[in-house]
């Protein structure tokens, strides 16, 4: 759980919430002019904007493409917020420690809690107007992905993120499982997105599959088997995921082969880094790199 410095005077009441819970439109114009403070000027003494940028995963012409801007850290956390499910407030928090920004958020927490706590009020009193779902046809769509998942909030105002969807068929189930006491039940602690498991029951899968790729899940692992090769529902999450823009499929995508095939690996999968759990001289390394694969932002 991401946590920020502690203030005994604050009296924020944000002491046993998930700053991950919170995305990052709760922070005002106050808190985003501070920061780039912070950021924007370009010294030898402490991480600027531009290790910030790199922290979340953009590339060196991304980073150059933010220098033409008058205010590039304002418009980095603009950009983030709008193509990253992990632009929360607590993905902020944790990129901020891991660039050694430490500074920023002592003089900052304050400031932070006040407009997580502001945010948090107003989502308790935001009751959504009444309106027929046959009249506006997104209307219907967001009503029928609230409470998709196991530990969703119903209403929709904290949905359950994840750090990896999951693409695999029925007959890989077993590595699957494999996959989640590896992952889940170790130090890794990860969060994974199995469908049989975490989705409820009785909605569209194209809408769900969609919805949790796109914006519940950082990553996406595809088992790759001679069955996924026949696996329609796999066919449709894979392209979808590389449909998704650039900036948002980036490192995004990663294939895992844990048995061996007798037919062709698929094309579209060639050109990214495979995770070979088949490999007996590289085995003893599988899934740790999985791991850290999956915990880079």
């Amino acid at each position: 759980m991401a946590a920020l410095p502690v203030h005994s005077d604050c009296g924020s009441g944000l002491k046993d919430v998930d700053l991950n819970s919170i995305p990052l439109v709760a922070l005002n114009f106050s808190v985003r002019n501070k920061l780039s403070m912070y950021l924007n000027p370009r010294t030898m003494v402490a991480p600027d904007w531009t290790t910030l940028a790199e922290a979340m995963g953009y590339e060196y012409l991304e980073i150059k493409n933010f220098e033409g801007f008058p205010n590039p850290t304002a418009k980095l956390l603009e950009d983030w917020q709008g193509k990253c499910y992990r632009a929360t407030v607590g993905g902020l928090v944790d990129l901020l420690m891991k660039i050694e920004r430490n500074d920023i958020l002592t003089d900052l927490s304050q400031m932070i809690e006040e407009n997580c706590r502001k945010y948090l009020e107003k989502q308790k009193c935001n009751y959504p107007p009444i309106q027929d779902p046959a009249v506006d046809s997104s209307v219907a769509r967001s009503t029928e992905l609230l409470g998709i998942t196991t530990l969703d909030d119903p209403e929709g105002r904290m949905p359950e993120l994840f750090d990896a969807f999951i693409c695999y068929c029925q007959n890989d189930i077993e590595f699957v499982q494999e996959m989640i006491r590896q992952l889940e039940q170790t130090d890794y602690k990860l969060k994974l997105c199995v469908f049989d498991r975490d989705v409820l029951p009785g909605t569209c899968v194209w809408s769900i599959t969609s919805e949790l790729i796109e914006k519940r899940c950082r990553k996406m692992v595809v088992v790759v088997s001679d069955d996924y090769l026949d696996s329609h529902e796999c066919d449709f999450q894979t392209k979808f995921a590389l449909s998704l823009c650039p900036g948002a499929r980036q490192k995004r995508l990663i294939p895992v082969k844990y048995k061996v095939m007798k037919r062709e690996f698929p094309s579209i999968l060639r050109f990214i880094t495979l995770c070979d759990y088949t490999n007996t001289c590289t085995k003893i390394w599988f899934w740790n790199r999985l791991a850290k694969a999956l915990s880079n932002a």
